[in-house]
């Protein structure tokens, strides 16, 4: 169960998706995951309003994103000890700490880039972290 259930008009991650559009010809190089922001919707399923100024502390304070693109390197280990038995894909909903990574804009969407051990886990629905 989602930690606060919002009301989703969309999937989040068809709407994200939707709103990147085209980023073939963008790279991330070596151990880099691209992880487009969760910014949460307007209400939550019970009626309750977020406000615009909670709502945009999600860009700086958000904690889920969207893996979107991985360097060829990322999830990589070589001794198989730091990352055995973890496979993250392209599409996976991610937990990393609001400080790590680099924010950027790409196609008006923010995202961050941050590295694989920065990676902290996997959430089925973005609405389970906050």
């Amino acid at each position: 169960m989602p930690q606060m259930a919002m009301k989703h008009e969309v999937d989040p991650k068809q709407d994200l998706l939707k709103q990147i559009g085209d980023i073939s010809k963008f790279e991330i190089f070596n151990n880099q995951v691209l992880c487009a922001i969760y910014l949460r919707p307007e209400k939550t399923q019970g009626g309750i309003i977020i406000t615009k100024q909670s709502r945009d502390e999600d860009k700086i304070q958000g904690k889920v994103g969207l893996v979107v693109k991985m360097g060829n390197s990322a999830f990589v280990d070589d001794t198989n000890i730091w990352f055995k038995g973890i496979n993250v894909e392209v599409g996976d909903w991610v937990i990393f700490r609001a400080t790590d990574g680099w924010s950027i804009t790409v196609n008006g969407v923010l995202f961050r880039i941050v590295d694989d051990i920065d990676i902290r886990g996997r959430a089925s629905h973005p609405d389970q972290v906050w």
